[in-house]
């Protein structure tokens, strides 16, 4: 099942149906350890409507209200290769392989509500940087108990050469306005997502494409719930929270963003999220 949040309530697909609940307490409803189960249950008595559907495309907000949004780091290899490469001329690059063979991971807070932005609607890159890439990540939603019970699409927006300049300098490279995207949904499967499932992404420039990958997600070195559960450790959630997983699909060093790209990330069974690229 997919659970959208709308301007006009939280929408739910189930099996190519469209159903609007009569719960309209984002922050209440996700935030249930028998997520699936109950919004199955909640279903039964709603009215399909197909207008639903358009309501989607057309007033469709970021799927966070309460929650905040963290982010881990150096989860694949491929990460831990572009972090050393855009750090070495600093001496931080060695900080980055150690992380990856630690115990304990790298987790970073990354973005309130109100500097996260949904599907279709504009990241930032920042204006005293000038190397900005996307970083397409699974990210988990996870209940103030801190149970994994959904899914969705996260784009973790990253200014490469000011934290290549120094380390300290992450919280500036990843935390602005609009350096989160989330979207375009909070997909509540059953089961817990298959480790084969792919991440995809494409950025266009003026039509055409300068950049795409994808990766499936173990290849990623550390598990979903080994991540959830670091972050719980000493740190409580009373709304939940979003927690990026890490990317491993890395532009080459010569690419970086640029105003009007568009920026589209797929990953199997959640869908797409879309964002065009701006600055202030």
């Amino acid at each position: 099942m997919k659970i959208y949040r709308t301007s006009q309530g939280i929408v739910i697909e189930s099996d190519g149906q469209f159903f609007l609940s009569n719960n309209h307490n984002w922050d209440n409803y996700i935030n249930r350890d028998n997520l699936y189960h109950e919004v199955l249950n909640e279903i039964q008595s709603l009215r399909p409507d197909s207008d639903l559907q358009s309501l989607i495309s057309t007033q469709l907000q970021a799927p966070i209200n309460g929650q905040e949004v963290w982010a881990s780091g150096v989860t694949y290899l491929r990460s831990r290769e572009a972090r050393m490469e855009e750090s070495k001329d600093s001496g931080g690059g060695d900080f980055y392989a150690k992380v990856y063979d630690a115990d304990r991971p790298e987790l970073f807070f990354k973005a309130t509500a109100a500097r996260t932005v949904g599907s279709g609607e504009v990241v930032l890159i920042r204006r005293d940087s000038k190397w900005n890439v996307p970083e397409p990540e699974l990210t988990l939603f996870c209940t103030s108990s801190g149970k994994i019970v959904g899914y969705t699409i996260g784009n973790d927006m990253s200014s490469r050469d000011i934290e290549g300049e120094n380390p300290l300098y992450l919280p500036q490279a990843k935390s602005y306005d609009a350096s989160a995207a989330l979207g375009p949904c909070v997909w509540v499967p059953e089961h817990p997502i298959a480790l084969d499932t792919e991440i995809s992404i494409q950025i266009n420039r003026e039509g055409e494409t300068v950049f795409s990958g994808n990766i499936q997600i173990n290849r990623m070195k550390r598990n979903l719930p080994e991540l959830a559960s670091w972050l719980f450790r000493e740190t409580s959630f009373p709304n939940g929270v979003f927690l990026m997983t890490g990317t491993g699909v890395v532009p080459p060093n010569e690419f970086t963003l640029e105003v009007g790209d568009e920026v589209s990330i797929r990953i199997e069974g959640i869908g797409e999220l879309v964002n065009i690229v701006g600055m202030r």
